[in-house]
C-alpha cells in the first residue's frame, strides 16, 4: 500500500484540459479594434519584397534551399500568378489513327464480319429466316473481302480461321434452316475438306441430318458413321446419340435387326427412354413376343435422373425452409424434371397398350402383365391408369359389357381413380342414352373429385338432355373455373347459351374457343350460324370461307356458301358454290332442285332435265322429279321426249287426271290421233271420281246415322251394330282401294288448265332450304356433339 498515490477528494481530475492561449481565440477576433484596424486599412500590409536573389550561371537561384510550389521571389513585370499552368489554354487534341492502314481496315472488316454474323443469329431467334439467311451471304461476302485485304498487305499467314469456319458454319446453318439442303450440304463440304479446320468431322452429324430430311437414308447412315468413327470414346454421350439417330433411320427404312442392334447396345451401355421405347417397337415388329417383355421391363427401368417430389414439400416449422421450397417449386429446373417424368410415362403408357395384345393370348392378360410389371417399378401410380386404358380397349372392341365391369371395380379405390373410372362410365351410359345411369356415375365422380372437369361436363351434358339448359350452363361454367383450357366445357357453353337465345353470349364462348383451337371446323361452323342468326350475312360468309380453306372438299359447307350469295342476290357466286357441291356430293337433293330451277331460270331446261333426272334416280316414287323432266323437255321444243315422258308417267299414275289433260293438250299440238283416247280416259276418271265422292258421302252418312243409333239401341241391337259393322268394313275397303282425293297434281276441273297454263317449275318453285335450318332441336344436339375425353385430364 505504500506504492498507492491516493488522490485527494477535492483534486480535479480534469482540470486544466480547457486552458489555453488567448492568442489562438478566434471567436473574439471580431471584437479586437486592433485586428480590425488592421484588416480595413494598410496597416497589415507587408511592403513589397526587393529582388534580394542572385544569379548563378543565369539561373535565378533563391535564397532558401526549400522552395514553396508556385511562389518565386523575383517578380516579373506582366505575369499573372498561375501555379497550375491553366493561362496556356487546352491541351492539343489526341492524335487520331489513320484508318488508311491496312492493319485498321483489316480490323474494320473483322468487326462487320462478326456484328453480322451476330445479327443473322439474332434473326433466326426471332424467327426471320430470310434476314437471317441474307445476314448470313453478307458475312461470307465481307470474310472473303478481308481474305483477300490480308493477302494484298502480305500478312496471309494471319487470317483468322475461328472467323471464316464461324462464317461458313452459320451459311450452312442457315440455309438448312430455310429447306435449302443442297446449298448447306455444299458449304458443309468446304468446311469438312479443310484440313485446317480441327474436329469439322463433327459436322458430318449435320450432313447426316439434312440427308435423313431429304430422305436419303443410306447416304445418312453413311454419313452418321463417318462422324461415329471420328469422335473419340472419350465424348461418350455424343456417340450415344448418333448410335440413337443411325437407330431410327433403320426404323425408317424397315430393317428392324439393324436398329435392334444399334438399341441393344445403347440400353447396355447408356439407358434411356427413346431408346427403350425404339426397341420396344423393333420387338414388336418382328413379333418377337418374349423380348417385347424383357424391353417393357428394362423401359421402367431406366433411371430418370431426377429428385423426388417429396422434397418439394414445405416444412411447417422452418419459415426459411419454406420460402426456399417455394422459390425453387416452379423454376426451370422443375419445369425439366416435370416434362421428363411426362414423357417417360406416355412411353410406358404407350408401349404397354401396344404390346398388351401381342405378348399374351388375350390383350386383357397382356394389360394385367403389365400391370405387374408396372406396379413393381418406381411407375406404381401408372398402375391404374392402365387398368382404365384395358377398360377402353373393351370400348373399342364394343365390348360394353366388360368395360362396365373394369371400371365399376375402381369404385373403392382412391378419389384420383375413382373419379375418372366413374367419369368413363357415365360417359358410356351416356353414349347409350341411359340418361340416368350416366347422371348417377356423373354425381359419384363429382363426388370424389368436385374439381374434375370431365365430372362437371357429363354432369352438365345429363342436365341438358333434360332441357334444363340454365342448370346444365352452370355446371360447364364451373368446369371451366376448375379448367379454364377446357375446350368441350367452354363448346358446350357456347351450344346451351345459343339453344337459351343469348346469341351474344354464345358467340363470345366461340370466339374465344376460335383462339385456343384456330383449326377446328365445328367451332367456325358455330360461329357462321350465330352471325347467320345475328343477320349478318357478311360476317357468316367470311368465316364460312375460314371454314372451306380448312375443309375445301365438305358439301354441306359450300352449299351454305350458296345459300347466303343467293339471299344476298348474288346468283353466280351462288352457282358456283352449289355446282362445287354438287360435284362432292351429288346426291344432295336441295342442292339439284336449285341446281334445276338455277338452269331454267337462265333458259338452260336441257341442262336443267339432267338434274332432275339425277333426282328422279334418287327418288324414284317421287312424282314431281318425273314431272319437271318432263316439262323441261317441252320447254326445250323437244316434245316428243316430252309427250313419252308423260306416257311414262301416266303408266305408273293411270287414275291421275292431271296427266291425262297434259297428254290431251301435247297431243293436240302435235296434232296425233291418241287425242281422243286420252279424252276417253278422262272422262272414265272423271265418272270413277264421282262414285268415289257418292261412296265417300254416303259412308260419312251412313256412319252417322249409325252413331244416332247407337245412343238409343236396345238390349237386341248388338246383332244389327255387328251388321252394319261389317258393312261398314268392306265399304272401307273398298273406299281404301281407290285413290284418295289428296293425291298431287290432281285438278278438280277441265276449266284448271287453259291455253295460260304455267308448269309446276316455274318462278313459284320454292328454293331449296338448307339443312340448319329445318333441323329440329334434337337434330342439332346430334350433329353438334357435347364432346368429352374418355379419359379426365
Amino acid at each position: 500500500m505504500e506504492h498507492v498515490h491516493l488522490v485527494a477528494e477535492e483534486d480535479d481530475l480534469y482540470s486544466g484540459y480547457n486552458d489555453y492561449n488567448p492568442t489562438f481565440d478566434a471567436e473574439e477576433l471580431d471584437n479586437d479594434a486592433g485586428f480590425q484596424q488592421a484588416v480595413r486599412t494598410s496597416h497589415g500590409r507587408r511592403p513589397p519584397v526587393s529582388d534580394r536573389s542572385v544569379t548563378y550561371e543565369g539561373t535565378a537561384r533563391p535564397m532558401t534551399a526549400v522552395r514553396a510550389a508556385g511562389y518565386s521571389s523575383a517578380i516579373i513585370r506582366g505575369s499573372t500568378f498561375d501555379p497550375l499552368g491553366q493561362s496556356k489554354g487546352p491541351a492539343p487534341p489526341l492524335e487520331g489513327k489513320s484508318e488508311d492502314t491496312p492493319d485498321e481496315k483489316v480490323k474494320i472488316l473483322e468487326k462487320k464480319v462478326n456484328d453480322l454474323i451476330e445479327e443473322s443469329c439474332l434473326a433466326h431467334g426471332r424467327g426471320d429466316l430470310q434476314l437471317s439467311l441474307d445476314r448470313a451471304k453478307e458475312a461470307g461476302r465481307k470474310e472473303r473481302a478481308l481474305v483477300r485485304q490480308r493477302e494484298q498487305s502480305g500478312n496471309a499467314d494471319h487470317i483468322n480461321l475461328d472467323l471464316t469456319y464461324s462464317v461458313l458454319f452459320n451459311l450452312a446453318t442457315q440455309y438448312a434452316n430455310n429447306d435449302m439442303y443442297a446449298e448447306a450440304l455444299n458449304t458443309y463440304q468446304v468446311i469438312v475438306k479443310n484440313k485446317m479446320f480441327s474436329n469439322a468431322g463433327r459436322l458430318k452429324v449435320n450432313m447426316a441430318n439434312i440427308y435423313f430430311k431429304q430422305k436419303n437414308y443410306p447416304k445418312a447412315i453413311k454419313f452418321y458413321r463417318m462422324a461415329l468413327d471420328q469422335i473419340s470414346n472419350s465424348h461418350k454421350e455424343m456417340r450415344i446419340k448418333i448410335m440413337q439417330n443411325i437407330g431410327v433411320v433403320f426404323i425408317r427404312m424397315g430393317q428392324y435387326s439393324d436398329a435392334i442392334t444399334s438399341f441393344e447396345h445403347i440400353m447396355s451401355e447408356s439407358p434411356n427412354i427413346k431408346s427403350g421405347f425404339n426397341l420396344i417397337l423393333c420387338y414388336y415388329a418382328i413379333g418377337d413376343r418374349d423380348r417385347m417383355k424383357k424391353a417393357f421391363q428394362k423401359l421402367i427401368c431406366v433411371p430418370l435422373g431426377i429428385d423426388e417430389e417429396d422434397k418439394y414439400i414445405p416444412p411447417n416449422d422452418d419459415t426459411h425452409a419454406n420460402l426456399v421450397i417455394e422459390a425453387i417449386k416452379n423454376d426451370k429446373l422443375h419445369q425439366m424434371e416435370r416434362e421428363r417424368k411426362t414423357l417417360a410415362e406416355k412411353f410406358i403408357m404407350t408401349s404397354a397398350k401396344l404390346i398388351a395384345p401381342a405378348i399374351e393370348a388375350t390383350f386383357a392378360d397382356g394389360f394385367d402383365w403389365c400391370v405387374e410389371m408396372v406396379k413393381s417399378s418406381q411407375y406404381i401410380e401408372l398402375a391404374n391408369d392402365l387398368e382404365i386404358n384395358k377398360a377402353i380397349t373393351y370400348l373399342r372392341q364394343r365390348d360394353f359389357n366388360q368395360a362396365v365391369e373394369t371400371l365399376k371395380t375402381f369404385e373403392k379405390k382412391d378419389s384420383r381413380v375413382k373419379s375418372a373410372a366413374a367419369t368413363n362410365l357415365s360417359f358410356l351410359y351416356f353414349l347409350e342414352k341411359d340418361f340416368d345411369q350416366a347422371d348417377r356415375y356423373a354425381d359419384l365422380a363429382m363426388a370424389a373429385d368436385r374439381y374434375n372437369p370431365a365430372a362437371l361436363i357429363n354432369k352438365g351434358n345429363t342436365v341438358f338432355v333434360k332441357n334444363d339448359r340454365e342448370k346444365a350452363a352452370e355446371f360447364y361454367k364451373e368446369a371451366l373455373r376448375n379448367d379454364s383450357s377446357c375446350t368441350e366445357a367452354l363448346y358446350n357453353l357456347g351450344l346451351t347459351y345459343k339453344r337459351l337465345g343469348r346469341l351474344e353470349d354464345s358467340l363470345d364462348c366461340f370466339l374465344k374457343l376460335h383462339a385456343i383451337l384456330r383449326n377446328s371446323s365445328q367451332v367456325m361452323w358455330q360461329l357462321a350460324s350465330l352471325y347467320e342468326m345475328l343477320e349478318d350475312p357478311h360476317q357468316a360468309i367470311e368465316w364460312l370461307m375460314q371454314l372451306i380453306s380448312v375443309t375445301p372438299t365438305d358439301p354441306k359447307v359450300l352449299a351454305k356458301l350458296g345459300e347466303l350469295y343467293d339471299s344476298e342476290g348474288d346468283k353466280s357466286q351462288a352457282f358456283q358454290y352449289y355446282y362445287e357441291s354438287f360435284r362432292y356430293f351429288p346426291s344432295n337433293i336441295e342442292v339439284i332442285e336449285w341446281l334445276g330451277a338455277y338452269f331454267i331460270d337462265t333458259q338452260f331446261c336441257e341442262k336443267a332435265a339432267q338434274y332432275f333426272e339425277r333426282a328422279t334416280l334418287i327418288q324414284p316414287n317421287q312424282v314431281k322429279w318425273q314431272l319437271m323432266v318432263a316439262s323441261c323437255y317441252r320447254r326445250s321444243g323437244n316434245y316428243q321426249k316430252s309427250l313419252e315422258t308423260y306416257k311414262d308417267i301416266h303408266r305408273k299414275f293411270p287414275e291421275n287426271q292431271y296427266f291425262h289433260i297434259v297428254l290431251i293438250l301435247l297431243c293436240t299440238d302435235m296434232g296425233l290421233k291418241e287425242v281422243q283416247d286420252y279424252a276417253t280416259k278422262l272422262k272414265k276418271a272423271e265418272k270413277m271420281k264421282e262414285i268415289r265422292e257418292q261412296r265417300v258421302k254416303s259412308a260419312r252418312e251412313g256412319s252417322a246415322r249409325n252413331a244416332r243409333r247407337e245412343g238409343s239401341a236396345s238390349s237386341d241391337s248388338g246383332h244389327s251394330s255387328h251388321g252394319t259393322s261389317g258393312k261398314g268394313e268392306r265399304l272401307s275397303a273398298k273406299m281404301r282401294a281407290l285413290p284418295g282425293s289428296h293425291e298431287p297434281y290432281e285438278a278438280s276441273s277441265q276449266r284448271d288448265i287453259d291455253a295460260s297454263y304455267v308448269d309446276p317449275l316455274g318462278p313459284q318453285i320454292e328454293r331449296p332450304k338448307t339443312a340448319a335450318k329445318k333441323r329440329t332441336e334434337d337434330d342439332d344436339f346430334a350433329d353438334e356433339e357435347l364432346g368429352d375425353d374418355l379419359l379426365p385430364e
